[in-house]
């Protein structure tokens, strides 16, 4: 599972990747600070199962707060993309093959339209930030439309010719882009069609196109610099228009984040509200900020950040956490440690899977599981639910 970061230059978006993991992305005020593209590892934050059981957990992987479990996932902020990127304008193809790998792509779009397509400063509230929303998904769509377009009569002649799948082939031959046929079965519905493609128009492929990028790389809005006055018109707007739009401030949680590792303050990621711990670890300027950054939190609630996330895993990607033991009766491995992992896996997936997902040789050897909390066997091919403490019986 990967998600990508992305947007035009200058709208915040390392910021946003450095608040989501406390990397060191380069920051700066001008377009195209990001050449490479930066990997991390960010956390979504659901509710730990120990907090229900009354006990005190040792995670291997990610961390607990206050009973909140974070679980890593790993993102990716990739160059900034500019207007015809798809032609291989700015770093338009490095951009676009980043990104292809990416289960969801989190949008950071400057919420305070100060900037232009090009990442350039025009002034608060001087550009359309609709265009800004529109751009990312067109050029995404024309990237796929050109590279399916240079392939198309060949693949078409090979499902007429030699009788095959659409569905499979067409996953297959474009598997580098992260394609599934589960994907490809959902967009032929979506936009209507059907898989007799030697009959398709050049509509009917762009159709097709769309509808498949929608399914295979959704998009969530990070609606950034709400902490610049001004900006919830904008962000009204973006939520009139578009699905999963969400206002964030990733300044304010990366202050947030280094003051708390600091010790100044208390701040659990995603939360409406800080303490302040330590005032004698704070300078007059972080004082001044977390007096704006609470008005944020009055206003939105959150800085949005963590919501990004947790949106991308949970709503879009629809993923459940399951904690695999090995002692049913404590919760724990053959250690000791309490719930020491928390794995997110699809919503459909069995004991069976979760067994392969812990090592190929227990997926194989896998006998039988048991639910640690009813102390019931679960049947080999039923899903999981969310919060399952799993212990899975196998062959040695």
């Amino acid at each position: 599972m990967l998600i990508g970061i992305v947007g035009k230059p200058n709208a915040g978006k390392s910021t946003f990747f450095n608040a989501l993991t406390l990397a060191n992305a380069q920051v700066a005020n001008y377009p195209f600070t990001t050449i490479e593209a930066n990997k991390g590892v960010a956390y979504v934050k659901t509710r730990c199962m120990c907090s229900k059981l009354g006990l005190r957990c040792k995670p291997r992987q990610g961390f607990c707060i206050d009973g909140y479990r974070f679980i890593p996932v790993e993102v990716i902020d990739v160059a900034g993309l500019v207007p015809k990127a798809h032609e291989g304008r700015g770093l338009g193809n490095k951009f676009l093959d980043d990104l292809r790998q990416a289960n969801v792509l989190i949008h950071v779009l400057d919420a305070s339209g100060a900037t232009d397509s090009e990442g350039n400063f025009v002034g608060l509230f001087k550009h359309d930030v609709l265009e800004d929303a529109k751009f990312l998904e067109d050029e995404i769509e024309m990237w796929f439309y050109k590279i399916f377009e240079r392939h198309w009569d060949k693949l078409v002649r090979r499902v007429k010719s030699e009788g095959k799948d659409f569905v499979k082939y067409f996953a297959e031959h474009f598997s580098g882009l992260g394609f599934k046929e589960r994907d490809v079965t959902l967009a032929l519905h979506a936009s209507g069609l059907n898989s007799d493609v030697y009959s398709w128009s050049k509509e009917d492929l762009f159709s097709f196109t769309r509808a498949l990028r929608k399914i295979s790389k959704p998009i969530i809005i990070a609606a950034n610099k709400i902490d610049i006055d001004g900006t919830k018109k904008n962000v009204d707007r973006l939520k009139e228009k578009y699905e999963n739009v969400i206002p964030t401030s990733a300044m304010a949680e990366l202050v947030l984040k280094k003051l708390s590792n600091r010790g100044a303050i208390k701040y659990i990621p995603g939360d409406s509200r800080f303490e302040i711990v330590d005032e004698t670890k704070l300078n007059s300027k972080e004082k001044k900020a977390l007096e704006i950054i609470e008005g944020v939190l009055k206003k939105y609630g959150s800085t949005g950040v963590q919501e990004c996330i947790d949106t991308a895993v949970f709503k879009i990607l629809k993923k459940i956490v399951v904690y695999p033991v090995e002692d049913e009766n404590k919760f724990t491995d053959k250690d000791g440690n309490v719930l020491p992992d928390a794995f997110l896996m699809d919503s459909d997936s069995t004991a069976r899977d979760l067994a392969f997902k812990i090592h190929s040789d227990i997926g194989k050897g896998f006998i039988a599981a048991i639910d640690a909390l009813t102390k019931k066997k679960l049947p080999s091919d039923e899903p999981l639910k969310d919060g399952s403490i799993v212990k899975i019986q196998f062959k040695k």
